[in-house]
């Protein structure tokens, strides 16, 4: 199946519907811009996909026929074809799990993932499974940014390699993605993170989310969250970031394989609506969050429940 979906790259995927243009203002208020129209942008998104580039065996199993690479790209490409302004996000551990991995050390997942035209993923800790230096050697095969800014490689291979943030614009919207990872101490060997410098999360992406919206003038901000949904202790979570946050909009989330039917709703630090949503794993189902940005400085929400992947 992985022979098969390199053949994509001689298929022509379905172009943006609308291109990007700059906003026709960059001062105050981002809305102020186009307070007169509404706007709407489609976030689609994966997490915990861990080399299931094949479909689920039709075994009879929980998941039989589930998944796979090209399936995906089949919905994606019709969800592009429908929606305005789409963007494909990943929130980690694209590696481990199947052969692929096993044989391509990785090289066969982000080339899939650079052929469905992902905009942009963060790292979760199995991306460390082969080491630093596999990992940065992969980003040469990668045509979107990981993100991330709480991990601090300057002394390793990744240096200069992984940007805090990226910044995207749709349709005279300005999109701002940013990263954070878990504590990688005693999930991942030392010896495969090497000189990686674990920075509290809450605070890096505090720090970058004000800088996206206030100096940025970003209008929505996205954190791409390797930290887990919930734990049962007072370890940081994507919940306690929401909580914790002040400038983030949305976090699409990972590594406990959270199966959500619909984003979870919280109040963040200042008494405003934040989202948190996460997929599950394996790449079994499709986030789909439509954000409408209404007149007056209003966000609403629509069309957020999850796409199975299917034949």
């Amino acid at each position: 199946m992985y022979f098969q979906a390199i053949g994509m790259k001689r298929r022509k995927f379905i172009k943006r519907s609308i291109q990007a243009t700059a906003l026709l203002s960059t001062t105050g208020f981002p809305f102020e811009s186009f307070a007169s129209t509404q706007k709407q942008l489609c976030i689609l998104h994966t997490n915990d996909v861990h080399s299931r580039l094949d479909p689920f065996p039709m075994d009879g199993g929980k998941y039989a026929g589930l998944g796979g690479v090209v399936n995906r790209e089949r919905i994606i490409n019709k969800i592009r074809g429908s929606e305005k302004n789409v963007l494909l996000l990943d929130a980690g551990d694209m590696f481990q799990g199947t052969p692929y991995y096993n044989l391509y050390k990785g090289k066969a997942e982000i080339e899939m993932m650079s052929l469905l035209d992902y905009d942009a993923g963060t790292i979760g800790n199995h991306d460390f499974d082969n080491g630093i230096e596999a990992l940065a050697q992969n980003l040469e095969y990668a045509n979107f940014p990981l993100v991330n800014c709480n991990y601090n490689f300057k002394e390793t291979p990744l240096k200069g390699k992984i940007p805090q943030y990226k910044i995207i614009k749709r349709d005279g919207l300005k999109i701002g993605i940013l990263g954070v990872g878990i504590e990688l101490q005693g999930l991942v060997l030392k010896k495969l993170y090497g000189n990686t410098i674990y920075n509290d999360p809450v605070n890096s992406a505090q720090r970058i989310a004000s800088y996206l919206k206030q100096s940025k003038k970003c209008d929505y901000v996205i954190c791409l969250s390797h930290l887990g949904y919930r734990y049962k202790t007072e370890k940081i979570s994507d919940v306690i970031l929401a909580q914790k946050s002040e400038h983030i909009d949305l976090i699409i989330g990972g590594h406990t394989h959270t199966f959500l039917n619909k984003p979870t709703e919280l109040q963040n630090k200042n008494g405003k609506l934040i989202l948190i949503n996460q997929v599950g794993w394996a790449g079994i189902n499709l986030g789909k969050i439509n954000v409408n940005f209404e007149p007056k400085n209003e966000l609403k929400y629509d069309s957020n429940l999850p796409v199975k992947i299917s034949k």
